[in-house]
């Protein structure tokens, strides 16, 4: 039986919920928990579809025997949503009841994600580029007995074929860093226009372009600083296998697989696509959210102050919102 995690006695767990805020009873009990055999048929659908893409870091036909497939697969199959839960869950919900709002998930993968929504009592419409990885959506939905729409369908359109829909929230989960240039400025733009005002748009576990460290794609110091085609030929330099081999000569092919696997955002293009991030109102950070909500995680972030490189950036930028200038892009915009 997959516990649930709030019930876990272990002391791994205890001091990982001395960090975590605590969530609403009324969170808690909407989570679904399945057992060992419906955990099974989501294995089974996530190692005939998402783990056999055409992709360096699953060719591999023995990768899922490894050490590190092994704790990819759990983590695909149960650990994000935990994660979700523990966490982006309780920080949405805190803005607004996720019970009975309207949701556009944009991203939404093997929907795990799609999954902590749902359970909570949302009306979800998801929508992804990946239709393997809308196969294992559709079917994690199914076991968890969740009615949700899954669309698959690229974000750039999406203003075109949910035309007159209201949400109440408009969330891209882990998405718009694997974007061109071009799709990110679209995606944000559109979807920005067709909010309504009062409605949020959030932004979930995207890397921020201006930090120093690149530990999302390359796993490298100032990589996300570096324009596309230097970072192109800088990968060979990442300690990151195989994403280190896979980049040898720039083609539009090369450069746009490269452009997928993950490119940094700032607030430079809010600025671009809604208003000025100083007239936005960002009524949330994740990072500050879990660090509000905690006495303990509280006071040790006072004791230490704030990261060094956030407190320099907070010093030599614009006077915008210090969510802007973390490590992960983890934000909630009202639209006004």
């Amino acid at each position: 039986m997959n516990k649930p995690i709030t019930t876990i006695s272990s002391t791994k767990y205890f001091l990982k919920s001395l960090l975590t805020p605590k969530i609403p009873e009324n969170v808690v009990s909407r989570f679904k928990y399945l057992d060992e055999k419906s955990l099974e048929t989501i294995e089974t659908a996530l190692k005939t579809h998402f783990f056999t893409q055409q992709d360096a870091w699953y060719s591999d036909i023995n990768y899922l025997t490894s050490v590190a497939g092994q704790e990819d697969l759990k983590d695909h199959l149960t650990g994000r949503l935990d994660s979700f839960r523990l966490s982006v869950i309780p920080w949405l919900n805190s803005m607004r009841p996720l019970e009975n709002s309207k949701i556009l998930e944009i991203g939404c993968g093997t929907g795990v994600s799609t999954v902590a929504l749902a359970e909570q009592g949302a009306k979800v419409t998801a929508i992804d580029v990946v239709e393997d990885s809308l196969i294992v959506a559709k079917k994690r939905c199914e076991v968890y007995g969740l009615n949700v729409e899954l669309m698959l369908a690229n974000s750039t359109e999406v203003h075109n074929l949910l035309a007159g829909q209201d949400f109440d929230f408009i969330i891209f989960f882990a998405c718009l860093e694997h974007m061109t240039h071009n799709e990110r400025m679209l995606a944000m733009k559109n979807t920005w226009e067709m909010l309504s005002n009062d409605s949020l748009w959030c932004l979930v576990d995207t890397p921020n372009r201006l930090w120093h460290y690149d530990q999302h794609t390359a796993h490298l110091p100032f990589y996300s600083w570096l324009p596309d085609d230097l970072a192109f030929a800088y990968s060979r330099f990442s300690p990151r296998k195989p994403f280190a081999d896979l980049y040898q000569k720039i083609t539009d092919d090369s450069m746009l697989d490269f452009l997928r696997r993950g490119r940094g955002v700032s607030y430079h293009e809010f600025e671009l696509t809604m208003k000025p991030t100083g007239q936005l109102e960002v009524v949330s950070s994740l990072t500050d959210f879990l660090k509000s909500r905690n006495f303990l995680t509280k006071t040790v972030w006072s004791l230490k102050n704030r990261n060094p490189f956030e407190s320099l950036l907070i010093k030599l930028g614009p006077k915008i919102h210090k969510g802007f200038y973390q490590s992960s892009l983890d934000l909630i915009i009202r639209k006004t």
